[in-house]
C-alpha cells in the first residue's frame, strides 16, 4: 500500500474502524488498540536539530511507541498480510508493543550495524568512480597519447555501460539478494580498477571504462533497496542524505590520497596515476571482501556460521519486522530472494506517471556536470601544479556538503519537492553566465572562485531519488523504477560528456552557452510542468475517490487488483 504523505495508513485505518464497528458499540478489538500512538509525521532533520531536547523531555521513554496501522482491524489486516514465503513472517506480530526507549536503542543499533557499513560501501564506489579526474592532474592523457575528446568518449562509454547494466543488475540482485550481489559487484570492479595500472592506450582505456560501468551499474538502487528492509519511510530520508554526504567526504579523502600517491611518479619507472589506480583498487577490494560478512540478508537473518549469536535478539527482530510492516505493508509482498517477473518489469516500465521524474533525472544534472568533470584539467591548464590542483578540489566539496545539508532542511520545513529540487539549477545558472563572460585568458584565481562557487551547488539528487521511490508505490515497482530513474541520471553524463569539446577549448564558450540554455529550460519549464502534472493527477483521483461511499471504498480496497501508484487511494508527492 502507498500513501502521498504520512496520513494515508491512518486514514485507511479510520475508514476500516468506522465500517467494522457499529457506531457506539466499542468491542474488544478496539480496546486492544487504545495503547497505540498515531503514526509519526515524517522525520524532520530541522526539528531534530532545533527541538530535539524539548521533544525528548515531553516523551515518557517507557510509554508505548507502537504506531497504529491497518493491522489493528481484523477485517482489514487480512488484506495486507505478508506473503507466506516472506522471510521475516515468523517474527511478525501485530499484537506486539514496544516502548520509545526500546525503539530508539534499536534504531541506533541498526545505524551502527547496517547504515554505517552501507555508507562505507557507497564511499568505495565513489572512490573508484572519481579517481579518473585525479589521474588527469598527473599527465594521464599525454602519457597514453589521448586527447580531451578521447577522455569524453571514455566517460560516455562508462555511463552507457552503467546505464545498460541497471536493469540486469536489479534482476540479478532480486534473485540472489542484495546482500550477495552488492559485495560481488564491489570485488569485481575493484579488480578492474587495479588493472588500470597496466593501461597502454586508447583501446585499454575504453575497455576498462566499459567494464567498470557495466559492473557498477545498479549498485546504488540495490543499496537503497537493502536499507529499506531496516528503516521506515520517515527514517530513510535522513539516512539517504547522510549517504550522499559520505560520498562527498570520500571525495575529500580521495583528494588527500591522490595528493600522496601521485608523488610516487617514477617509482619502478611508473607514473603516479598508475599507482593511484592500483592503491585505490586494493582499498576498495578489501572493503568489498569484508562486505560479504557485514550484510545480513534481512532483519531476522543476521545469524550465520561466522556470527552464531547474530546482531539482534528475538525481541529486537520482532520489533524490527513489525514496525517496518506497520509502516509499509507492501514490504511483505516479496521475499528477498524473489526475482522480478517480466510482467512486473514491463508494468513498471509502462508507468507513465513516473515519466516526468525520469525526464527530470535526465536534464537536471547536465548544467553542472561538464564544469565538474573538467575542473582538474582546467586548473592544470591555468598553471596550477598537480598537487595544488588536487587540494583545490576540496573547498567546493566541503561547501557542497553544507549546501546539501541545508537544502534537505529546507525541503523538510516546506514539505516541498519540486521547487526545492529546482534550486540546484537556480544556483548554477548565474555562475555559468559568469564563466561564459570570462576573457580568453582569465586570472586563475578568478576562474577557480567561479568554478568552485558553481560546484558548491545544493545537490538535490537525494531528494529526487526519494521522490521517485515515493511515487512508485509498491516494493516491486520501486526496485525497477529506481533503476529506470538512475538510468536516466546516467544518461545525463553521456550527454554532458559531449558538451565541452576540444575545438572549444580552453574557455568552452560554446559549451557554456549550451549549458545556460539547458539550465534555463529546467528552471522555467521542466520543474513547474512536473509539479503541475502531479497536482492535476491528484485532483483526478480526488474526484473519483470522494464520489464513492464508505462501503464502495471498502469494497474497492478488498477487491482491487491495482497496485502501487495505480490505486485510487494513492496520491502523488510533488
Amino acid at each position: 500500500m502507498s500513501s502521498s504523505d504520512g496520513d494515508s495508513i491512518k486514514d485507511i485505518h479510520e475508514l476500516a474502524t468506522a465500517l467494522s464497528t457499529n457506531e457506539l458499540v466499542v468491542g474488544d478489538e478496539l480496546l486492544k488498540t487504545l495503547d497505540l500512538v498515531e503514526e509519526d509525521s515524517p522525520f524532520k532533520l530541522s526539528a531534530w536539530l532545533f527541538s530535539r531536547w524539548h521533544n525528548i523531555s515531553q516523551i515518557d521513554e517507557d510509554s508505548i511507541a507502537t504506531r497504529r496501522s491497518v493491522y489493528d482491524n481484523p477485517d482489514m489486516a487480512q488484506l495486507y498480510w505478508p506473503k507466506q514465503d516472506y522471510e521475516n513472517l515468523h517474527r511478525f506480530d501485530p499484537t506486539s508493543r514496544w516502548t520509545y526507549k526500546e525503539e530508539r536503542s534499536l534504531v541506533r543499533k541498526i545505524d551502527w550495524k547496517i547504515m554505517a557499513w552501507a555508507a562505507l560501501s557507497f564511499s568505495a564506489l565513489n572512490l573508484d568512480r572519481n579517481n579518473l579526474s585525479q589521474a588527469n592532474t598527473d599527465n594521464f592523457l599525454p602519457d597514453l597519447n589521448l586527447t580531451s575528446d578521447d577522455f569524453n568518449w571514455g566517460n560516455s562509454i562508462f555511463r552507457l555501460a552503467f546505464l545498460c547494466a541497471e536493469l540486469p543488475s536489479q534482476l540479478v540482485s532480486k534473485r540472489l539478494g542484495p546482500d550477495r550481489w552488492i559485495p560481488a559487484q564491489m570485488v569485481l570492479w575493484s579488480i578492474v580498477t587495479s588493472c588500470q595500472f597496466w593501461l597502454t592506450g586508447r583501446t585499454t582505456f575504453f575497455l576498462t571504462r566499459a567494464l567498470l560501468g557495466f559492473i557498477q551499474g545498479g549498485f546504488i538502487p540495490d543499496l537503497i533497496l537493502y536499507l529499506s528492509y531496516f528503516y521506515t519511510k520517515n527514517e530513510l530520508p535522513l539516512r539517504l542524505a547522510l549517504f550522499w554526504m559520505s560520498s562527498d567526504l570520500c571525495s575529500i579523502v580521495g583528494s588527500f590520497i591522490a595528493f600522496g600517491v601521485l608523488r610516487m611518479r617514477g617509482v619502478l619507472g611508473r607514473a603516479g596515476w598508475r599507482w593511484l589506480f592500483l592503491v585505490e583498487g586494493l582499498i576498495t577490494l578489501s572493503i568489498g571482501v569484508a562486505t560479504f560478512f557485514r550484510m545480513p540478508p534481512s532483519p531476522t537473518q543476521s545469524r550465520t556460521w561466522f556470527r552464531p549469536r547474530g546482531w539482534f535478539t528475538e525481541r529486537e527482530e520482532i520489533i524490527m519486522v513489525t514496525r517496518i510492516l506497520r509502516d509499509d505493508p507492501t514490504k511483505g509482498d516479496m521475499h528477498n530472494r524473489e526475482g522480478l517477473t517480466l510482467k512486473r518489469l514491463w508494468t513498471a516500465v509502462c508507468d507513465y506517471d513516473l515519466w516526468p521524474l525520469y525526464i527530470l533525472g535526465l536534464m537536471f544534472g547536465i548544467p553542472g556536470a561538464p564544469p565538474a568533470t573538467y575542473l582538474t584539467l582546467s586548473l592544470r591548464n591555468l598553471g596550477f601544479s598537480t598537487f595544488t590542483t588536487n587540494l583545490l578540489t576540496i573547498p567546493s566539496t566541503v561547501a557542497g556538503i553544507i549546501t546539501m545539508f541545508a537544502i534537505t532542511m529546507v525541503s523538510e520545513l516546506l514539505n516541498e519537492r519540486t521547487f526545492v529540487a529546482m534550486n540546484e539549477n537556480l544556483w548554477i545558472l548565474p555562475f555559468l553566465v559568469a564563466l561564459f563572460c570570462l576573457p580568453e585568458n582569465p586570472n586563475q584565481w578568478i576562474y577557480f572562485g567561479l568554478a568552485s562557487g558553481l560546484l558548491s551547488y545544493p545537490y538535490t539528487h537525494p531528494i529526487q531519488v526519494g521522490w521517485c521511490s515515493r511515487n512508485a508505490g509498491a516494493v516491486a515497482s520501486r526496485t525497477v523504477n529506481a533503476s529506470l530513474y538512475n538510468m536516466f541520471v546516467q544518461a545525463t553524463s553521456v550527454i554532458s560528456a559531449q558538451i565541452y569539446r576540444a575545438d572549444d577549448a580552453p574557455r568552452y564558450r560554446r559549451g557554456n552557452l549550451t549549458l545556460i540554455i539547458i539550465c534555463s529550460f529546467n528552471v522555467v519549464v521542466l520543474y513547474p510542468a512536473t509539479k503541475a502534472y502531479y497536482m492535476w493527477r491528484n485532483r483526478q483521483r480526488d474526484r473519483i475517490w470522494n464520489k464513492m461511499s464508505l462501503e464502495e471504498q471498502k469494497e474497492y480496497l478488498a477487491t482491487t487488483t491495482d497496485a502501487g501508484n495505480r490505486r485510487l487511494d494513492f496520491r502523488f508527492a510533488h
